[in-house]
C-alpha cells in the first residue's frame, strides 16, 4: 500500500523535498542548491525548465531511487515554489523566457503607474483588496507586452511557478488561491476567481490558470513526468502553494491570530485571519484554506544579505558556513557600536512599497570592524521586522502568537536579536524542515488521508525566544534613528538607484 507523502519546495537559492508519513515522521529528505540571475538592475529571474523542472525531477531521483523508497510508495505529492511570478507559455506548454520573480523584481515601476491611471489607485484597492506593488504579477504581465513583444506574440498561458510545476507533473493549469491574489488587478478576493473587470489592461484572463484550495488534487501525474521523476503515473499531486503559505502550514500557522514570521533569502510574515483587514502598506490575499484571509508582508533583502557579506567580506569561509559570523556578531555589544543599517538592497516591499530604497549603512568610522558591520545587518533586518509587526498592529489585526521559521531561525542570534529590538515573543517549534513538510501535510489532504485540523498532530513544541526587557531603551532608540534615516536619504538614495539603471 502507497503510504507516504511527497512535499517538494523550489526556494529561491535552493530546493528541498521530504518522504513523510502520515504521523508527520520525516523519512527522507534532499536538498539541490541553485542561484538567480540578474540581468539588468531590478531584474530577477529564474530559469524555468533549467532550475524549478530540473530541480524536481532531481530530488525525486534522489528520494526515490530505492535505497529504500521508490515511486511505488507515494500516496500523494504537493509542490510549493517561489511566488508570485510570471512566466509565459507558448502553445504547447513550454516557456518563452525565464520566469520573472516575485517582489525582488522591481522592473515594472512604470506599468504600476500605468494602471493606478488607468483604473484609478481607490478602484484598484477597493477591486483587489490592496495596491499596485513590485509583488503585484499585473504590471509585470503589461511589461511583458510592452517591452518583449515578440515574446507576447508567442504566448498563450501566463503562470507562475509552482503552477508550472504542477502542469509539468499532471498537465492540468492549476493556482493556489493565495498566489492568484497577487495577479492583481485579474482576481476577485470575494469570489475567488479571475475577474474580467480591469483585464482589458493586463490580459485575458482566459490565459491563467484554474484557481484552487492548496489541498485540492490539480490532477495526477502523467506518464511523461513518471519518466522524469521516478513517481508512478496516476499519483494525485495537490494544487499546492507558494512557499511561505506551505512553510506556515508546516508549524501550525493556520489559526486566526497566528503569525508566521520566515526567516530566508527574504523575511515573509503571514498572519492568519478570517476577516480581512486591507491595508494599501501590505498584502491581503487568499488563505490555503476556504473561509480563510492572510494578511502577508514581506521584506526586500535580509537572509541574502548575509549571503552577500560572507561572499564580499569573509570569503575565508566555506561556502555556506555562516555560523562564525553569527557567533561573531553575539559578542558584539547591542547597537553595534553606533551603526545603523538600512537593508534595502533591492528596494523594499512592505511596509515602504519603495522599488528605489537602496541600502544605506550609516555611522561608520575607522574603529567599526567586520563583527559590528554583520551585527548592524541583523539589527537592521530586526528593525525592518518591527516595522512590518507594528503595521499589522496598526492595522487593528489581531495576533495571538509569534512562529518563526525558515533557515535563519536555525540561529539563536538572529531571532534574539529580533526579539530584543521588536519586543516579540517567538515560538520554534521542534522541527522546522521548511515549506517541504506543509507540502507533505497538504498532499495527505489532497489525497483523503488527512484532515486539516491534523497539523497540530504533526507540530510538536520547541524553544522559545524571550526578549530581553533591559535592552528595550537601546533599540527603541536605534528604530527611531532606523525609521528617521529611510526618511532623510531617500531622495538622495532615489538619484542614486537612477543611476544604477532602470528597466
Amino acid at each position: 500500500m502507497r503510504s507516504l507523502l511527497l512535499g517538494i519546495d523550489i526556494g529561491t537559492f535552493s530546493s528541498k523535498a521530504a518522504l513523510v508519513t502520515l504521523a508527520g515522521e520525516v523519512l527522507k529528505t534532499a536538498v539541490v542548491p541553485h542561484g538567480i540571475s540578474t540581468p539588468a538592475p531590478g531584474h530577477v529571474e529564474q530559469d524555468a525548465d533549467g532550475v524549478w523542472w530540473h530541480d524536481l525531477c532531481a530530488l525525486c531521483q534522489q528520494l526515490l531511487d530505492g535505497s529504500p523508497f521508490s515511486g511505488q510508495d507515494v500516496a500523494s505529492v504537493a509542490v510549493s515554489a517561489i511566488g508570485p511570478c510570471l512566466l509565459p507559455l507558448d502553445e504547447a506548454g513550454r516557456p518563452l523566457r525565464p520566469g520573472i520573480l516575485y517582489g525582488v523584481d522591481v522592473r515594472a515601476a512604470k506599468q504600476i503607474a500605468e494602471l493606478d491611471a488607468l483604473i484609478g489607485c481607490e478602484e484598484i484597492r477597493a477591486f483587489s483588496l490592496m495596491s499596485l506593488t513590485s509583488q503585484a504579477i499585473g504590471p509585470k504581465i503589461r511589461w511583458l507586452r510592452q517591452r518583449e513583444p515578440a515574446v507576447w506574440r508567442q504566448t498563450r498561458r501566463l503562470t507562475t511557478a509552482s503552477a508550472y510545476l504542477v502542469w509539468r507533473l499532471t498537465g492540468e493549469h492549476r493556482i493556489d488561491r493565495h498566489t492568484a491574489s497577487h495577479f492583481m488587478p485579474l482576481y476577485d478576493p470575494r469570489t475567488g476567481e479571475w475577474g474580467e473587470r480591469h483585464a482589458a489592461h493586463v490580459a485575458p484572463t482566459s490565459m491563467l490558470p484554474a484557481p484552487g484550495w492548496s489541498d485540492e488534487v490539480a490532477g495526477a501525474v502523467t506518464q511523461a513526468a513518471a519518466q522524469a521523476t521516478g513517481l508512478t503515473p496516476g499519483t494525485p499531486v495537490a494544487v499546492g502553494a507558494v512557499d511561505a503559505l506551505s512553510e506556515a502550514i508546516s508549524v501550525g500557522v493556520v489559526q486566526p491570530g497566528d503569525l508566521m514570521v520566515m526567516y530566508g533569502s527574504t523575511t515573509f510574515f503571514i498572519l492568519v485571519q478570517s476577516t480581512p483587514t486591507p491595508d494599501e502598506r501590505v498584502w491581503t490575499v487568499a488563505g490555503a484554506y476556504p473561509a480563510q484571509f492572510n494578511l502577508a508582508a514581506g521584506m526586500g533583502t535580509t537572509g541574502s544579505l548575509t549571503r552577500w557579506f560572507q561572499d564580499q567580506f569573509a570569503r575565508e569561509l566555506p561556502e555556506g558556513e555562516a555560523a562564525a559570523l553569527f557567533d561573531a556578531a553575539a559578542r558584539v555589544a547591542p547597537g553595534a557600536g553606533g551603526l545603523v543599517f538600512l537593508p534595502y538592497f533591492s528596494g523594499e516591499r512592505t511596509p515602504l512599497n519603495d522599488p528605489l530604497a537602496r541600502g544605506v549603512i550609516a555611522g561608520l568610522s575607522l574603529a567599526h570592524t567586520r563583527e559590528q558591520l554583520f551585527r548592524a545587518i541583523l539589527e537592521g533586518v530586526a528593525c525592518g521586522v518591527r516595522h512590518n509587526v507594528e503595521t499589522l498592529a496598526q492595522l487593528g489585526a489581531q495576533t495571538r502568537r509569534v512562529v518563526a521559521v525558515g533557515g535563519g531561525a536555525q540561529t539563536d542570534t538572529w531571532l534574539q536579536i529580533v526579539s530584543d529590538v521588536s519586543g516579540l515573543r517567538q515560538e520554534v517549534p521542534s522541527l522546522t524542515l521548511g515549506a517541504c513538510y506543509g507540502d507533505a501535510f497538504l498532499a495527505g489532504c489532497a489525497a483523503g488521508l488527512l484532515r486539516r485540523e491534523q497539523i497540530t498532530e504533526w507540530v510538536k513544541p520547541g524553544r522559545i525566544i524571550e526578549p530581553a526587557a533591559a535592552l528595550r531603551p537601546t533599540y527603541d532608540a536605534l528604530y527611531r534613528d532606523y525609521l528617521d534615516l529611510y526618511q532623510d536619504s531617500r531622495r538622495v538614495v532615489h538619484r542614486l538607484a537612477g543611476r544604477q539603471g532602470s528597466a
